[in-house]
């Protein structure tokens, strides 16, 4: 599941993804199965390659998605044995590392996830994605100069924290003096409906009009608020209202303040945040 999440962005498109790999695997005789000497690795495998032929369909869905598509948040739990904190972005929150995956080619994703998220040998990944070793270390060498790139603009976890705290406060209290200075002069805000929820279709650009429209939200909604969280992917702020979450929202931090708000909205992004905990017997 991880695995498949790191490439499709989703985790309902991972669930099929690996439902179609388990299928796969059970339609195997029973000789083919036994003569499987690893089966995690056969499953990774085939999994991977599963995702490689989906990426394609959904980048053209994302092309189609009623305003901006973000990656879904999930809770830490999640993923919990997920080492992808051990990747090129060193110290930095994590968060960046779905937004990077975005801009890189089915390829790039497929190779990148597998051999430095994963620890996958470069000759095993060059059976899945149909390329030689060579080519694929020249595409993980790609994805690495993209993810650093990135990753140097970006301010270490402990200060993303602290951001993440105060740009809350801020919004909570509806101070705007203090929202606008947590803010980069060139901040873009996204935000994620999906055509299901009301969301602006388009981004909203410039500190002060990202400061606006989000007290604006909070000021007519009197039961929202904001509460520190985390994701899958690092801190995080989920809106509550009336006992739901009702979305999360995510941040990009640079030196010079936080330069990127994403607002997850989408219902169907957010359900596993508004599971029934059983209770303990």
């Amino acid at each position: 599941m991880s695995v498949a999440f790191r490439m499709l962005g989703t985790v309902a498109e991972a669930e099929d993804a690996v439902q179609e790999a388990y299928a796969r695997w059970y339609r195997l005789a029973e000789p083919e199965r036994a003569a499987i000497e690893a089966p995690a690795g056969w499953l990774t495998r085939v999994t991977s390659r599963i995702c490689l032929d989906m990426l394609g369909s959904a980048r053209a869905r994302h092309e189609n998605y009623v305003g901006p598509w973000l990656p879904e948040p999930v809770p830490p739990t999640e993923f919990p044995a997920d080492p992808v904190d051990k990747v090129a972005l060193d110290d930095t929150v994590s968060a960046a590392l779905l937004v990077v995956l975005e801009s890189m080619t089915p390829a790039e994703r497929v190779v990148f996830v597998l051999h430095d998220v994963f620890a996958v040998p470069f000759g095993e990944i060059a059976e899945t994605v149909g390329r030689s070793p060579a080519a694929c270390r020249q595409l993980a060498a790609s994805a690495r100069r993209r993810v650093r790139a990135f990753g140097s603009r970006l301010v270490p976890r402990g200060e993303h924290e602290r951001v993440v705290r105060s740009f809350g406060v801020a919004a909570n209290s509806g101070d705007l003096t203090a929202l606008i200075r947590s803010l980069d002069p060139g901040a873009v805000l996204r935000t994620d409906g999906g055509g299901v929820t009301r969301a602006a279709l388009n981004e909203v650009v410039g500190a002060d009009r990202v400061a606006r429209f989000l007290t604006g939200i909070i000021g007519k909604r009197p039961d929202l608020q904001l509460r520190e969280t985390e994701t899958s992917e690092g801190p995080a702020l989920a809106m509550h209202e009336n006992g739901h979450v009702v979305g999360i929202i995510t941040f990009e931090a640079t030196p010079g303040g936080i330069t990127g708000v994403s607002m997850i909205l989408n219902p169907n992004k957010l359900t596993r945040w508004n599971t029934p905990v059983s209770p303990s017997l």
